[in-house]
């Protein structure tokens, strides 16, 4: 490996909009983020899970009368 070519690897402070805050290390220095696993609707099971199934259909049957070009 050559030697005094890769970034200075130091502690970094992650700190989210919610307040919590991660300590990890990083090459970028401390940063803040919008969303973090302690508040993404994701993670914290409030997410909202859309019917696409209905969808699919409706696309389908709307575009089942079209006939194919050649």
């Amino acid at each position: 490996m050559k030697a005094e070519i890769h970034p200075a690897y130091s502690k970094a402070n992650v700190h989210c909009a919610c307040g919590y805050a991660i300590d990890t290390f990083s090459a970028r220095g401390s940063y803040s983020v919008d969303v973090c696993s302690n508040c993404h609707p994701f993670y914290t099971g409030k997410q909202k899970l859309l019917d696409t199934a209905g969808r699919v259909d409706r696309f389908r049957k709307k575009y089942a009368k079209i006939p194919a070009k050649a």
